[in-house]
């Protein structure tokens, strides 16, 4: 086949396969694939929305060292991205996990539900639901439990075998959800940095996950002691002297407290000393943010490329109870991240319901996320007592001071799917498949192969 090659279109049963291609040692073909709105029947007995459909689209990809026929005949890995929100991983060439796993998998990227080319949620597309409550009902079709049930349509499409997955942080709570209702489409199941707790209230996980980020604060700025003065004087200028992001939005403090998404792992921690560094600028008017910085801060702050990360984001703890903003109101037990703080802490991945006024991309979802905010009757993502009389092998790696899924909680959650095997490391934080891919996915099969 020649490089950047496309096959002409091929239709069968609600799956359409567009287009193979060819380049830098790997194979990539594109599937579309018809899947219920709602796969379950309604309590009533009869289906919702009256059977309406969804498109979801996953990336096929395969390493050349194998021939097209060769490829055909692999066992299918499925990718399951973080998130919630985020699309599947576009590559150019196999590197990190990737490269392992195609050794002898398919590798299948999914864009759950909602992301990328599976009808992606947008504020426009999603106004033709309706009014707000209309929109927010149909977001709830787009948890863990209707990606997994996604994933099992695929599945069955595809005429495969029970096939493995590898679930990186929400991925591995959509594995858990996996695990617990459909065990039976799973060969073995591969977790880094997605334990998920599998009951309680949303509130215990930012108890334990502000602690996290302020232990993070703490020792980054003991590597870097003139930051702690850097972003002192940043969320002091910030407070006087209105700045303004290249889309018009003001930068105001706490979104600035933002770029403390760069603590959450290794391999990009030391850039926020990079990126501080570029702070202010010299001007007739005296020191304001330079453009390169502001630009840089966009890129962090803004919700525009994945809106669902935060619409959706505190739903993936409810089960059977609202969430009412729950990073929210934990906060106040954590003064030394208030914007008005002497000395503030940059934060992690929360999600508050200010996002929803200060970023422009998520100015029209307000209602709706207020809306899910207040659902008080989540279903279950987790079914405790099938995760206890487990047998499909799992292994899940476990980051001693990951500040997005804490330490105890996952420990709390190994010790409830039967035969887990654990491998707990402070070498890594939460992304550390980005950083040895190669060799965490190596560890991992290796340990499931083991117990097997």
């Amino acid at each position: 086949m020649a490089e950047g090659q496309l096959t002409e279109e091929q239709v069968v049963e609600g799956h359409l396969i567009r287009g193979r291609h060819e380049f830098r040692g790997l194979r990539t073909v594109e599937h579309y694939f018809t899947v219920p709105l709602v796969h379950a029947p309604a309590s009533n007995g009869r289906p919702d929305n009256d059977g309406e459909t969804i498109t979801v689209f996953a990336r096929e990809y395969s390493s050349t060292q194998h021939t097209p026929e060769e490829a055909e005949n692999l066992p299918w890995l499925l990718f399951l991205q973080g998130g919630p929100g985020g699309r599947g991983n576009r590559v150019t060439s196999l590197s990190g996990w990737m490269k392992a796993a195609a050794k002898e998998f398919r590798i299948l990227m999914l864009d759950q539900r909602g992301t990328g080319l599976s009808t992606p949620v947008e504020y426009q597309s999603l106004r033709l639901r309706g009014n707000a409550a209309a929109q927010a009902e149909y977001l709830t079709h787009f948890r863990a439990d209707s990606i997994v049930a996604d994933a099992e349509h695929i599945r069955r499409t595809l005429g495969s075998a029970p096939w493995s997955v590898l679930g990186q942080s929400f991925g591995g709570f959509c594995a858990l959800t996996y695990l617990s209702f459909a065990p039976g489409g799973l060969r073995e199941v591969l977790i880094t940095g997605g334990l998920a707790p599998l009951h309680g209230a949303a509130d215990r996980v930012y108890q334990a996950t502000f602690r996290r980020v302020a232990a993070r604060n703490s020792e980054y700025f003991s590597w870097y002691p003139e930051d702690r003065d850097e972003v002192n004087r940043t969320m002091c200028h910030l407070r006087d002297v209105p700045e303004y992001l290249a889309s018009g939005e003001r930068l105001t403090p706490e979104r600035f407290q933002m770029v403390g998404s760069f603590l959450g792992g290794n391999a990009r921690v030391d850039a926020l000393h990079y990126l501080l560094e570029d702070a202010f600028i010299t001007t007739p008017e005296g020191p304001r943010l330079s453009e390169a910085f502001l630009e840089q801060v966009r890129g962090l702050v803004s919700r525009a490329a994945n809106p669902l990360y935060a619409v959706m984001h505190e739903s993936i703890y409810g089960q059977g109870q609202a969430t009412s903003w729950a990073a929210w109101r934990v906060l106040e037990e954590f003064g030394e991240f208030q914007p008005d703080a002497e000395s503030p802490l940059l934060t992690g991945e929360m999600v508050y319901p200010w996002y929803f006024e200060q970023d422009p991309a998520l100015v029209p979802f307000r209602e709706v996320a207020a809306l899910l905010a207040e659902k008080d009757d989540w279903g279950p993502l987790y079914d405790r007592r099938q995760l206890a009389a487990n047998t499909v092998p799992v292994a899940a790696a476990v980051y001693k001071d990951d500040i997005y899924v804490d330490h105890a909680l996952s420990m709390e959650t190994a010790a409830a799917v039967h035969g887990l095997e654990r491998w707990v490391t402070g070498d890594f934080h939460h992304d550390g498949i980005g950083e040895d891919g190669e060799g965490i996915f190596g560890r991992l099969l290796a340990l499931v192969r083991s117990a097997s």
